[in-house]
């Protein structure tokens, strides 16, 4: 079965689109919350946390390539993809659940649970989201129409995500009589989770429903099935593929240093810039207006300089706006805490350096379609699956990474559990800012650089549409 040639019709790209609110309020719930909740709440260091959450990460990222080679190889009536969207939903809401409710249990006992559940939410997302990105390639084979398709779906992601954050921080976890520093409230992550859960089993559920007709009606009118990778010597093929070899290398650099950042993010702001509860809840609607910009800006930038290249702009760009105000303030150059103008001119490096961060990674994911169609240009065999699957697989061991290194900075800086905003020793605060600053300049450099490689353009599109036209005449 060929991928539709004609762009994808709006009403499809909103509900494709849609779908990725349930990745997107796991996500910023695992980069922004988790960390902190079970370590600042429940009372689990923070090297133990950030150590199984990283196990969790990386064992479930095995279970991956096994869902991208069973979705590619999925023979029913209504595709090879929608019987994992619908089959996933429950699962998902179910385990997530789980995860911010854990038992009264020892230092050991805990860090099991963690790690045990988080696997447990991280296999059943990946059941949802391998077979979701794998629609890509199938929905449009217009190489710009996709990046305008997965610009929906990481809009929908990131606004889903920071919705919920932002109920999070303006209503869940809200200072009661008992806390009066909300985000040390247990049962505000109770209320978290619960609601969580709600959106995602609605966005999931639509968005299968919403793409069904469109990809399912193909499927059936299809003379024969597709080839795909049957046993495990093509899997190993498909990624040993240098195309895709070369833009994992690349994801490798720009997702650990996306994890890092978020999981960093609530301790940075809370000790090196003070915020205050209506920061942090103004910080959950500048990152919306973020990822708007995003879906604004990338898919003209992909166009004139080609998803490559921009990619590589968009990651330096990241990486030099991102940081500046922490090199700033080591050079005491920025404003302080209590300064009126420090928290807008704060929040214009964070909106810019968080969209051209999100337009990179839109642009990231439109690749893994390209590589597709080469792969098969190249092999006959149509492996989205796969592929999808290795792009998760290189997410969840980098993200696991992230998180460990996150955990091991705030464990190296000796910084206190349940510290209030302004009670941190200004060393620690200081190493803290230093750690995260030199870290993510090393890692966000080799990403840029690393984009540069990736060798599918415009142009081995063309070919590859002219190939498939002569052969489907």
């Amino acid at each position: 079965m060929s991928a539709v040639s004609e762009k994808l019709p709006f009403k499809s790209k909103i509900a494709y689109g849609f779908g990725s609110v349930a990745y997107g309020i796991k996500d910023n719930g695992f980069a922004t919350f988790l960390l902190f909740y079970y370590n600042q709440v429940v009372g689990l260091r923070a090297d133990l946390v950030s150590l199984a959450i990283a196990l969790a990460l990386i064992a479930d990222a095995f279970i991956d390539p096994a869902v991208g080679q069973l979705s590619d190889r999925t023979r029913t009536r209504i595709g090879r993809r929608h019987p994992w969207l619908y089959g996933s939903i429950i699962p998902i809401a179910v385990i997530w659940i789980i995860l911010w409710h854990p038992p009264e249990l020892g230092e050991w006992g805990t860090f099991g649970y963690v790690f045990i559940v988080a696997m447990g939410v991280r296999m059943a997302f990946s059941a949802y989201e391998v077979p979701a990105l794998a629609l890509l390639p199938e929905l449009s084979s217009d190489y710009h129409d996709r990046t305008a398709i997965m610009r929906y779906r990481f809009l929908f992601g990131w606004g889903g995500g920071i919705f919920v954050m932002f109920l999070a921080y303006s209503i869940f976890l809200s200072p009661t009589a008992e806390y009066a520093d909300g985000q040390l409230n247990p049962e505000g992550y109770s209320k978290y989770a619960i609601f969580g859960a709600c959106v995602m089993v609605i966005a999931a559920l639509s968005s299968a429903i919403g793409t069904h007709k469109r990809i399912v009606g193909g499927y059936q009118s299809a003379s024969e099935h597709p080839k795909s990778a049957e046993s495990f010597s093509e899997m190993l093929e498909a990624f040993r593929y240098r195309p895709f070899l070369l833009l994992m290398f690349a994801g490798v650099f720009a997702f650990t240093n996306q994890w890092l950042i978020f999981a960093l993010s609530i301790y940075l702001f809370t000790h090196v810039w003070e915020f205050t509860q209506a920061n942090f809840t103004a910080y959950s609607v500048m990152l919306l207006v973020a990822a708007i910009t995003a879906f604004m800006i990338v898919t003209p930038i992909s166009q004139r300089l080609g998803k490559a290249r921009a990619a590589a702009l968009l990651a330096f760009l990241t990486l030099v706006i991102g940081t500046l105000p922490y090199w700033t303030r080591i050079a005491g150059l920025f404003p302080e805490p209590g300064d009126p103008v420090m928290i807008p001119l704060l929040f214009g490096f964070l909106i810019t350096s968080t969209a051209t961060g999100i337009s990179a990674m839109i642009l990231t994911l439109s690749m893994i379609a390209d590589v597709s169609d080469q792969y098969e240009h190249d092999t006959g065999k149509r492996t989205e699956g796969l592929f999808s699957s290795g792009m998760f697989f290189m997410q969840k061991v980098v993200n696991g990474f992230g998180i460990l290194l996150s955990g091991l900075i705030i464990a190296a800086v000796g910084l206190p559990q349940g510290a209030a905003s302004g009670t941190v020793d200004p060393d620690i605060v200081d190493n803290l800012a230093l750690f995260y600053v030199v870290l993510a300049s090393i890692i966000a450099t080799i990403g840029a650089w690393a984009y540069t490689l990736f060798p599918l353009g415009e142009k081995d599109h063309e070919i590859r549409m002219a190939a498939r036209a002569i052969k489907e005449k």
